[in-house]
């Protein structure tokens, strides 16, 4: 086939582009075929970018940052890493034109529930069963037999629309529970197993319907000898009625076979408060869990005076323990500027994107960030910058001097283009992805 009779379709297949990747390609085929030359010959691992946006620093005015500098590069990508970044050569025939889109590391969605999600499927609305927590479980052992039959399958459209705002990778918690024993894992490891080269996950076994409260302790302790990465938990004391015996099972458990901990903790009262604290003695007597563990949730933070946030967060933050916030809003306001304060690691997920428990997550956590940033008053060009942390899970273009430290040669290729000018622009407007590249491959 001569360079000049190469059609759409066999350039699309030759740059590991993929069907997910038309909507991207098809805006760029006036690329060269010299390009698909070198993906072919490349077995598609190679490739070059022009017209890449990238931060370079901030414009101070009277010591305020008021602008963000931008200037357009080259990057080329090989083997799913950065291999370098160069002027941009607009006029390059062998590149692929980003179109002056902005490059900003994938974003990383740090609670979330593919497992078990309606999505992919009819609309429903949010079920609430009587009797709080414990009847929304009550609800889930009704209903799951029947979401296990599709879990797969809709756990695979939950990750495209993931890719489709932008995030490469995802902290899943996954039911592990007497009704659906370790089905749920099993079929969440089908679907991640089939999206291996486009998407990357860790996994939390989740006792949702608690440790004790119902016998989970079995089916956890066969599942942390599985392919999972933390060991979860729920409202010990509400649920299981007992803080420091689950709180200890769950420690030694994750200890035993080298995890991590996150536990959801939706208790705001004294019970919360004790649930924190225990949790924060267990991890001091524990080196080997010190940035290895998780409260998700954690509203209890939100209710107590600012003296003992400050406290709290300062022992947080000393222990090595991060906080996974959905950004709550209305009447419960998470002390995050406090929690940055002191190093304590944020990180933020949709959770729920439509089950019964919510339906109104959107999939994006870049939305997440301007929440955030809505919540605490982060309105100035500076603010909206460090605001992007909580969707790249903490990686940021350039560190608060105005120093350019991501992208650098020899970086995984994990990157998102956005229609933006800059990631404050992206953060304040929500601005929409154009598309994402994981390790190297066009995904969205």
């Amino acid at each position: 086939m001569k360079k000049t009779e190469i059609s759409r379709k066999e350039f699309i297949r030759m740059s590991g582009l993929g069907l997910a990747g038309m909507a991207f390609a098809s805006g760029l085929l006036g690329s060269a075929a010299a390009f698909a030359d070198d993906a072919a010959n490349n077995g598609g691992k190679s490739y070059l970018l022009k017209n890449v946006r990238l931060e370079t620093g901030f414009v101070y005015e009277e010591g305020e940052v008021v602008h963000t500098k931008t200037e357009l590069f080259c990057v080329a990508i090989k083997d799913g890493k950065i291999q370098s970044i160069s002027a941009n050569k607009p006029n390059a025939t062998n590149a692929i034109d980003a179109k002056g889109w902005l490059m900003l590391p994938a974003f990383r969605d740090m609670h979330i529930h593919l497992d078990k999600t309606f999505y992919g499927g009819p609309w429903q609305a949010t079920r609430r069963g009587q009797g709080g927590v414990k009847g929304m479980i009550a609800l889930e052992q009704k209903i799951l037999p029947e979401m296990l039959k599709t879990s797969t399958y809709r756990a695979e459209k939950l990750i495209e629309l993931l890719q489709s705002k932008g995030t490469n990778f995802a902290r899943s918690h996954v039911n592990i529970e007497p009704t659906s024993k370790l089905q749920s894992l099993n079929n969440l490891f089908k679907a991640l197993e089939n999206k291996k080269n486009t998407f990357g996950a860790e996994l939390v076994a989740f006792p949702q319907h608690g440790v004790f409260y119902t016998d989970s302790v079995p089916y956890l302790k066969e599942a942390a000898k599985m392919n999972i990465d933390f060991i979860g938990g729920v409202d010990p004391y509400s649920i299981d009625g007992a803080i420091e015996k689950t709180i200890d099972f769950t420690v030694q458990l994750a200890l035993d076979n080298q995890k991590g901990i996150d536990i959801h903790l939706h208790e705001s009262g004294e019970s919360g408060l004790k649930t924190v604290e225990y949790l924060i003695k267990k991890v001091n007597e524990n080196p080997a869990l010190k940035n290895k563990t998780f409260l998700s949730h954690c509203f209890v933070l939100g209710k107590i005076d600012k003296v003992k946030q400050e406290q709290i967060a300062e022992q947080l933050g000393a222990a090595g323990i991060g906080i996974v916030s959905t950004i709550p809003f209305g009447g419960l306001i998470m002390p995050i500027p406090t929690l940055y304060k002191h190093n304590v690691n944020v990180m933020t997920g949709n959770d729920s994107i439509i089950d019964h428990w919510n339906t109104f997550g959107s999939g994006s956590v870049l939305e997440k960030a301007n929440t955030m940033a809505q919540l605490y008053g982060y309105s100035t060009e500076f603010l909206l910058s460090r605001s992007l942390k909580l969707a790249t899970g903490n990686v940021l273009p350039l560190d608060d001097k105005g120093n350019q430290q991501w992208p650098k040669a020899g970086d995984a290729a994990d990157v998102v283009l956005i229609d933006a000018s800059c990631s404050a622009e992206a953060v304040s407007r929500i601005s929409p992805v154009r598309s994402l590249i994981n390790k190297g491959q066009i995904v969205y």
